[in-house]
């Protein structure tokens, strides 16, 4: 690392531990990673519009980020209120638990020390591979990428869905933005991206060359130091020594292995699901919230695993979407299975519709039909369900 780089980088850490000293005043901002596909709120002590280009926090070190918009009116810590029919799930960017399925291992790294390989790992920790071989590396991408200009300082391309950016107060936890990128910075991250092109396909060599048992799911190479970062996913374990030894030896620069879940590889990547839009986890939410069967039978969903899946093989996000609304207007009906007199006789709830508010029973004879939600009612004193009079006489006439 220079030693210009060195001293920016010491500066920002400056900065920041400057800011968690005490509690003061900054604007808030929603920031997307495009690299990872991550939303991270951001303070700063400017006024941003969105779409503009920052150097940011990430949990791989400072690279560039994307202002989305104000998120000083999105109440990301309040749990679901029943009753509330405003929108509280991953269109909101709601905080979620992350889980063992999205988390991204960091498997193996490399950097070169003089004219040998250090090998990280973690298992064996420090290893000297030994000197690096050579290799003979050709670049194919243009010199140079003109960025496309446009213009960020109109508010009329503001999304109406964000407020207009205020002051409140922050505290140390909080990451803070370090600056706006330069034209500089953005010309280099667009060279980054060509260059990424080239390192998947090095790298996808130099897998096959080994024979090891991974697939390789993207690279990054970081904007504001030397390392580039390689995703990937693996059944087994693998021996990468000697991939990250070669890798070290083409880039001459820091390598790391991440490891990472199938459903972190379709966020990343992205792609069509079976509704015909891009995937939830790509392109609504960068959150992977748990997902499981039960929401899908609380909501009378097919149960077959081909129709609720999604590209990924995991069950498709969107069934969270809707379930704690399922979850609470079912509480205003009979559970389903138990029974209700009607006409002195006994009926079995099979069925509870909350979009049409219909329920429908069976008889003991086979006979099926639907009492509508404003025809039931609860009986404290007896503690069951009962069918209003009305109903019941209109039942008995037919």
């Amino acid at each position: 690392m220079s030693k210009d780089k060195a001293k920016d980088k010491d500066k920002n850490i400056e900065q920041a531990s400057q800011h968690t000293e005490q509690v003061q005043q900054a604007y808030i901002y929603l920031v997307k990673t495009p690299s990872s596909n991550d939303l991270t709120v951001c303070a700063s002590d400017s006024v941003l519009y969105p779409g503009t280009h920052v150097v940011s926090p990430t949990r791989y070190g400072l690279d560039m980020g994307i202002v989305i918009g104000s998120a000083s009116n999105l109440d990301s810590g309040s749990s679901y209120c029943p009753g509330c029919t405003s929108c509280k799930g991953a269109c909101h960017f709601g905080r979620s638990e992350r889980t063992e399925d999205d988390d991204q291992r960091l498997i193996a790294a490399g950097y070169v020390e003089g004219e040998d390989v250090i090998l990280e790992s973690e298992d064996a920790g420090l290893v000297n591979m030994g000197p690096m071989p050579e290799f003979e590396f050709r670049s194919e991408r243009p010199e140079t990428i003109v960025p496309e200009d446009a213009d960020y300082s109109d508010p009329s391309n503001w999304d109406p869905a964000y407020k207009k950016p205020e002051l409140v107060e922050v505290d140390g936890d909080v990451a803070w933005i370090s600056h706006i990128a330069s034209p500089e910075e953005i010309q280099r991250y667009n060279d980054n991206l060509e260059q990424e092109k080239e390192a998947i396909k090095i790298c996808r060599e130099k897998i096959a060359k080994h024979n090891l048992d991974m697939k390789l799911v993207t690279s990054h190479f970081l904007l504001c130091e030397p390392k580039v970062l390689f995703f990937f996913t693996a059944e087994d374990r693998v021996d990468f020594r000697d991939l990250v030894k070669d890798l070290v030896s083409v880039f001459r620069m820091r390598i790391e292995l991440r490891q990472i879940g199938v459903r972190d590889e379709s966020r990343v990547l992205g792609g069509l699901a079976v509704c015909g839009r891009d995937f939830c986890c790509h392109c609504v939410s960068d959150k992977l919230n748990p997902v499981t069967i039960k929401m899908a039978k609380e909501q009378n969903l097919s149960l077959n695993s081909m129709k609720i899946s999604g590209p990924c093989g995991r069950l498709l996000c969107c069934l969270s979407y809707e379930y704690d609304f399922y979850v609470e207007e079912k509480q205003s009906y009979p559970q389903e299975g138990s029974r209700i007199k009607l006409g002195g006789e006994l009926f079995k709830v099979t069925e509870i519709n909350i979009l049409s508010r219909k329920m429908t029973v069976c008889g003991s004879e086979g006979r099926m039909f639907q009492i509508p939600r404003s025809e039931l009612h609860f009986n404290h004193e007896h503690s069951r369900w009962e069918v209003s009079e009305s109903f019941q006489q209109e039942f008995l006439s037919n």
